[in-house]
C-alpha cells in the first residue's frame, strides 16, 4: 500500500537526531559479535589448545552467558535508562565498553580463557544497558510515520553489524596467534570508535528524571514485567518478539558445526553461511517500510511467522538433499548439489524474521505508557533473555537427546508454527491485520491522500461512501490504529468477512424498522468505544451504492456527536466501484477484467470537523468533494 510521500528511512543517517545514535549501536553490535564470534570460532576449530571442553557444549554456553545479565539486570537498565539522559548514559556505556575489551585483549594476549568468559559476561552487562536506550531513544526524536522506517534501519544496522562482526571475527581467529592479537587490539579500537561517535548524540530528556531506581532488580523485574501484562496487546507482542530471539539463538548457535561437520566446511563456509542470514534480516527489515507504507504495519507479522516455519522446515529437507562428504571452502561449497537450496533458505529465514521483527518493535514503542518506554523494553530484554537462555537448554538438550543438526532446524520451525498460531489466537488483530494487508497487496494498489489527517491518538468520528463490501478494510489497511466500524449487521454476518469484522470489534447495526433493540445498542457501543478513545468509522449512506453515485446521509452521525463530542474526519473511497466487491450490475467477469489485475483505488482523507458544526448535508457535501469524479 503506497502512502503519502515521507522522508527516506536512509535520509536519516544524515540527520544529528538519528545518526550518531546509529552509528553509536552499529559500533557496540558489530564489535560484540566480532568478539563472541572470534572466541566460539576458536572454541570450535581450535578447541584443543583452549580447553578440554566439548565445542557442541561451548557453543550453546558462550551465548548462554553473554545474555545472563539480560534477566538479571535488564529491569534496572530500564529504571536508569528513564531516569538518565541519554546521550549521557550511552557514553557512560561505551566506556565500560573500552573497560571491557581491554580486560578481553589481556585474555587474548595471555591466552587466558577464563578472561574471555568474563569478557563475555562483561559484554552482556554492556548490552543490557544499552537496550533500553536504544529502542527508547527513538519515540523520542522520530515522528510516528518515521518509527516503521527508522526501526528498519536500526534492525539492519544491527545485523550488518552482527555480520560484519561474526564476519571479520571468524576471518581472524583462523590466523592463530597472530589473529588473537588482531582481535585483541582490533576490539579495543572499536570500542574507542563507539564512545566518540557516543559524544555527538543529542540530548534526550529523561521521561522520569525523579525516578526512584530500586535495588532489588529482581523484585523490579516481577513489577517490570507485571506492568507491562496491563497491556495485553504490549505484552503479547513483547512475546512475540522474545520467540523470535528463541528461534534466531538456536538457529545461529547451530552454525558453527553445521558448516564445520555437516557440511564438511571450514571457517569461510561458517562466515558464508553467517553472511547470508544476516543479509536476509536486514533485507527484510528495509523492506518492511516500503511494504508497509510509512507506518507501523503489524500484519506483516504473521507474514513473518509463516516464513519462518515453512523455510525453516525446508531447510531441514534441503540439508538432508546435501550429500558431499569432502571438505569444502565456501567456494567449494556453492558448487554441490543441495548447498543453494539451503543459502537460499537461510536468507529467506532471515527475510521472513525482519518482517516479523520490525513491525512488533514498531507496535511496542507506539502503543506502551510514553511514560514507560524504557521500562517496557528493558521488561521485553528480560522475557528475551529468558527465551534465550531457554533456547541453549533446549539445544542442549537436543543434542543430549542425539537430534542431529538439521533436525533440530525441523523441531525449532514447527514449534514456531504452534506459537505463532497461539499468539495470533489471543491477540487476532494480528491476523485481521494480516489478512487485510494481504487483500489490499494483492488485488488492488492502494494509495492514501492526507492520511496523517487520521489522529495518531484521542477519539474520533471517521464518516466515508459506501461503494463496496471491502471499504472497511481498505480503510483498516489505511489507517495506523485500530478502528471501530458500525456496518449493516447483514455484510457483519457475511461468512469470510464477518471472521474479520468481528474480530476488529465491529459494531453491527440494523434499521429502526427492521430491529430496534440492534439499532439502540449499536450506538451505546459507539458512545462508549468513543469514551474510551477509540476511532469509530460509520457509513452515513446506510447501504452500499447500487449506481456509483452517493446515497443521501442519514442522521446517524449527529446522534453520535450529540452524546460524544468529537469532531468527525470526512473520508472517500475512490476507484472501487465496478470491482468484483461492488454491487455494479455489470456482468462480473467482464469488469473485473476490464479493470485489470491489482487496480488502483485512493482513500482521500478531510479536514476534520468540529462536533459543533456537523450536519449530514455538510458532511456529505465534503464527501463528495473528496471523492470527485473517480467512482
Amino acid at each position: 500500500m503506497s502512502s503519502t510521500p515521507h522522508t527516506s528511512q536512509f535520509a536519516l543517517l544524515a540527520q544529528r537526531r538519528f545518526g550518531p545514535f546509529f552509528w553509536t549501536q552499529f559500533l557496540g553490535a558489530f564489535n560484540d559479535n566480532l568478539f563472541k564470534t572470534a572466541l566460539m570460532t576458536v572454541l570450535t576449530f581450535d578447541a584443543a589448545s583452549w580447553t578440554d571442553l566439548s565445542p557442541a557444549l561451548l557453543n550453546n554456553l558462550v551465548p548462554g552467558l553473554f545474555i545472563l545479565p539480560y534477566v538479571l539486570f535488564s529491569a534496572t537498565a530500564g529504571q536508569i535508562a528513564d531516569k538518565v539522559e541519554k546521550g549521557r548514559l550511552a557514553r557512560f556505556v561505551k566506556l565500560l565498553e573500552v573497560g571491557i575489551m581491554a580486560v578481553a585483549a589481556l585474555g587474548w594476549l595471555t591466552h587466558t580463557l577464563w578472561l574471555l568468559i568474563a569478557a563475555v559476561a562483561g559484554m552482556g552487562i554492556h548490552s543490557t544497558l544499552f537496550g533500553p536506550v536504544k529502542y527508547a531513544y527513538l519515540p523520542q526524536h522520530l515522528r510516528n510515520d518515521e518509527l516503521v522506517g527508522g526501526n528498519g534501519v536500526i534492525e539492519m544496522g544491527t545485523f550488518v553489524g552482527i555480520l560484519l562482526g561474526e564476519v571479520v571475527g571468524a576471518l581472524l581467529a583462523s590466523h592463530g596467534h597472530l589473529g588473537a592479537e588482531l582481535v585483541a587490539f582490533g576490539t579495543l579500537g572499536v570500542a574507542a570508535l563507539g564512545l566518540a561517535s557516543s559524544w555527538r548524540i543529542p540530548v534526550s530528556p529523561a521521561p522520569v528524571p525523579d525516578l526512584r531506581i530500586s535495588a532489588n532488580f529482581v523484585a523490579e523485574s516481577v513489577r517490570n514485567i507485571a506492568f507491562s501484562r496491563k497491556n495485553r496487546t504490549v505484552f503479547l507482542s513483547m512475546l512475540g518478539n522474545s520467540w523470535f530471539w528463541f528461534y534466531g539463538a538456536l538457529l545461529l548457535a547451530q552454525f558453527p558445526l553445521y558448516a564445520k561437520d555437516y557440511l564438511h566446511g571450514d571457517h569461510s563456509v561458517f562466515v558464508l553461511l553467517l553472511t547470508v542470514f544476516s543479509l536476509g534480516i536486514g533485507t527484510g527489515s528495509l523492506l518492511c517500510d516500503k511494504l508497509s507504507g510509512g507506518k507501523v504495519e503489524i500484519g506483516l507479522v504473521p507474514f513473518g511467522a509463516i516464513g519462518l516455519s515453512v523455510f525453516g522446515i525446508d531447510l531441514y529437507f534441503a540439508s538432508l538433499g546435501y550429500v558431499n562428504t569432502a571438505s569444502v571452502d565456501a567456494l567449494a561449497l556453492v558448487a554441490q548439489q543441495g548447498a543453494w537450496r539451503i543459502l537460499a533458505d537461510l536468507l529467506l529465514l532471515g527475510v521472513f524474521g525482519g518482517f516479523f521483527i520490525v513491525p512488533l518493535f514498531a507496535l511496542i514503542q507506539t502503543r506502551c505508557d510514553p511514560q514507560h518506554v524504557s521500562r517496557t523494553i528493558a521488561g521485553m530484554n528480560i522475557l528475551n533473555a529468558l527465551f534465550m537462555v531457554a533456547a541453549a537448554g533446549v539445544a542442549i538438550l537436543l543434542v543430549k537427546q542425539g537430534f542431529t543438526i538439521p533436525e533440530m532446524f525441523l523441531t525449532t520451525a514447527l514449534l514456531n508454527a504452534i506459537v505463532a498460531a497461539y499468539i495470533f489466537s489471543l491477540v487476532p488483530e494480528f491476523l485481521m491485520r494480516f489478512l487485510a494487508w494481504l487483500l489490499i497487496h494483492t488485488i488492488h494498489r492502494v494509495s492514501t491522500v492526507d492520511a496523517a489527517r487520521i489522529p495518531q491518538e484521542g477519539a474520533a468520528v471517521l464518516v466515508c461512501n459506501h461503494v463496496s463490501y471491502v471499504d472497511a478494510i481498505v480503510i483498516m489497511a489505511a489507517s495506523p490504529r485500530p478502528i471501530r466500524f458500525v456496518m449493516d449487521h447483514r455484510i457483519f454476518k457475511t461468512p469470510l468477512l464477518g471472521f474479520i469484522f468481528r474480530t476488529a470489534k465491529a459494531i453491527p447495526i440494523a434499521p429502526a424498522k427492521e430491529d430496534p433493540w440492534l439499532m439502540e445498542r449499536a450506538f451505546i457501543d459507539i458512545a462508549q468505544a468513543l469514551h474510551e478513545g477509540d476511532l469509530v468509522c460509520i457509513f452515513p449512506e446506510g447501504k452500499l451504492t447500487r449506481t456509483g453515485d452517493m446515497n443521501e446521509f442519514r442522521g446517524g452521525v449527529s446522534k453520535i456527536v450529540e452524546r460524544s463530542k468529537v469532531p468527525v474526519i470526512p473520508m472517500a473511497l475512490r476507484g472501487l466501484w465496478g470491482s468484483v466487491f461492488s454491487r455494479d450490475p455489470a456482468n462480473v467477469f467482464e469488469r473485473t477484467f476490464a479493470r485489470g489485475w491489482r487496480s488502483r483505488l485512493a482513500l482521500a482523507v478531510g479536514v476534520p470537523v468540529p462536533p459543533q458544526d456537523v450536519t449530514p448535508e455538510g458532511l456529505y457535501e465534503q464527501v463528495l468533494a473528496l471523492r470527485g469524479d473517480w467512482k
